[in-house]
């Protein structure tokens, strides 16, 4: 148990985003941080859950606050706690409404009697886990989560920050999922709670359904669609890794929450990431003395107004980059066509210096495609291009070098 809940920490992409917020959407931060306990909003939540729920006391349920009571000691929780069943609800279902130094918990349906206690228990700590992740560190990661859905919400948002939202959303769960683990510390008992909240069913066996997850996975990769929760054999899957210590569970929830990148579907830390690798991208071929003219240099502007050319190349940069998005593909061969007809004046070079590059990163078919279609660029062109690349980038590196006398002085 004890070990567990020192795994117990907020996912990679927990912090990363905290972290992006904090940088690069300061005001909204600072904001958000200023207005994060409001009495108007913790009155009114206490209101609208004394007039849509039934309070769930020791009295009437001593064995339901005895278990809560124990999930919260064993996440090392201590606040006060209210338990309550939903009112006019169907749906198996339990919500957390956070209040920093207190906590309110609504059950849905008939959740205590569908339940076994172990079961019971694990939902608990699932729903405590969000308040252990929202009271970690001064409350960033609430903070974090109120403004994510703030910029969701708004209509002049851009696609990345309902992405971001969605998938903090999922990396939450994940976390809570976690909560569930380290409270009962059963994996079984955890995955068949699970079952139950989503199918209704009585009986069910945790351990049948690990072996239905697997099944999935067996056949092909598979990325979650939820837009709230990750599907459940995602999430049997996630904390069968994390219960066994698995050094490679968090690139393996990434895989299953977040998958390849793709242009359509880019969140703010993907696009921060593609962004810098834009720039190494423009960097890098743009290196060679002779590709710095003042037409070239003008056009890397337009991508980074602070671009500076550099005189060497850093090795290995782009040496791990792929690209699984054909979308992807095509946007960075559009890029490399940018620049081969940013200067008319250096003739062949940028478009063999280009072809270089697209070899480099994999995307020659991409690049060699929008050659024929935008540049029409016959195939034995290209053919005669594609061979000679190299030499005529080796004629132009010694050209453009700068003459040494005997002693060593630039003429």
């Amino acid at each position: 148990m004890s070990e567990q809940r020192i795994n117990l920490t907020p996912t990679p992409y927990h912090r990363e985003l905290v972290d992006y917020l904090r940088s690069q959407e300061r005001e909204l931060w600072d904001w958000f941080s200023s207005a994060q306990a409001k009495t108007e909003y913790t009155e009114s939540l206490r209101l609208a859950l004394l007039k849509t729920t039934y309070r769930l006391d020791a009295d009437a349920h001593p064995d339901l606050v005895r278990s809560a009571d124990e999930a919260k000691t064993a996440l090392g929780l201590d606040f006060p706690l209210t338990l309550y069943q939903a009112q006019q609800s169907d749906q198996l279902n339990a919500s957390l409404y956070y209040i920093p130094g207190e906590g309110h918990l609504v059950l849905s349906s008939p959740l205590l009697a569908t339940l076994t206690p172990i079961e019971l228990k694990s939902v608990l700590g699932h729903e405590l886990a969000h308040y252990l992740l929202w009271q970690r560190e001064g409350g960033v990661f609430l903070i974090a989560d109120r403004i994510l859905q703030a910029l969701a919400d708004d209509p002049r948002s851009a696609p990345p920050h309902e992405q971001s939202a969605q998938q903090y959303r999922l990396y939450t769960e994940i976390f809570a999922d976690r909560g569930s683990l380290a409270v009962t510390n059963d994996l079984n008992s955890v995955v068949s709670g699970l079952v139950k909240v989503a199918t209704g069913l009585h009986q069910v066996s945790g351990a049948s359904y690990l072996k239905q997850a697997d099944e999935i996975f067996a056949q092909s990769k598979v990325k979650t669609e939820g837009l709230s929760h990750p599907e459940t054999f995602i999430r049997a899957r996630a904390l069968r890794f994390w219960a066994a210590h698995d050094p490679g569970a968090e690139s393996l929830v990434t895989a299953m929450i977040e998958g390849e990148a793709t242009l359509q579907h880019l969140d703010l830390l993907t696009q921060l990431r593609l962004t810098a690798l834009t720039r190494k991208i423009i960097t890098q071929l743009l290196a060679p003395k002779w590709f710095q003219s003042e037409p070239v240099l003008a056009h890397a502007r337009l991508f980074f107004n602070d671009f500076k050319p550099v005189s060497s190349i850093e090795p290995g940069v782009l040496e791990t980059v792929v690209f699984e998005d054909p979308k992807l593909r095509e946007y960075f061969a559009y890029l490399l066509l940018d620049f081969v007809v940013a200067d008319r004046e250096l003739e062949d070079l940028p478009l063999a210096a280009a072809w270089e590059m697209a070899c480099k990163l994999g995307i020659e078919s991409a690049f060699e495609k929008l050659l024929a279609n935008e540049l029409k660029i016959k195939p034995r062109d290209l053919k005669r291009l594609k061979q000679d690349a190299s030499e005529t980038l080796k004629q132009a590196e010694s050209a453009s070098a700068p003459i040494l006398d005997q002693a060593g002085s630039v003429q």
